[in-house]
């Protein structure tokens, strides 16, 4: 959370307003976004697939009509891909997987499917997500209120949920005139 402020401070500046246009020079961020969708991708089973014709993949013998399904929480997690794949490393999207995007154009990382049937809400929903992080870091400090660590079991459903809720607290980090309506 450190580097993202620091790298928010350094672009936008602490007097400075977030504009859409920015985000694309917050590659950290944007780093810490892929990370979260590799560990929690909203949806653990992308949506049914269904075979055309027959055809082996991987070796087995698949037949017309049939259905799949495939898990992406396996497929962000496999050690063969992901060195360290249960830690949070945003780092490896500026060092090694930086050429991993979330379009659905790199099967390592498919939090919103791929191809025709890719969520049609993705690019909203990527604008959105990354513009209120960045927000939210800029105008906010965010602290656990526990000296516990953030406990981030998981529910395992059709969408990714955590199992208990999140608590922190949540105090201004800019001057208080930055705060008022404008």
């Amino acid at each position: 959370m450190e580097k993202a402020k620091e790298e928010i401070d350094m672009q936008i500046g602490k007097d400075g307003y977030i504009r859409e246009s920015d985000i694309s020079k917050l590659v950290y961020l944007q780093a810490i976004v892929k990370e979260t969708l590799r560990l929690y991708p909203p949806a653990p089973l992308s949506s049914p697939r269904v075979f055309i014709e027959n055809c082996i993949l991987g070796g087995y013998h698949i037949k017309k009509g049939t259905r799949l399904m495939h898990n992406l929480w396996k497929i962000h997690r496999d050690p063969s891909v992901w060195s360290d794949p249960l830690e949070f490393k945003p780092e490896r999207f500026l060092t090694t997987h930086q050429h991993v995007d979330l379009i659905g154009r790199h099967f390592e990382l498919l939090p919103f499917g791929s191809g025709r049937r890719m969520c049609a809400g993705m690019s909203l929903g990527l604008n959105v997500l990354h513009f209120t992080l960045a927000n939210m870091l800029h105008s906010f400090d965010i602290s656990n209120p526990s000296t516990d660590p953030v406990d981030m079991t998981e529910f395992f459903g059709f969408t990714n949920t955590r199992a208990t809720p999140l608590e922190v607290l949540v105090k201004p980090r800019l001057s208080p005139n930055r705060y008022q309506a404008l």
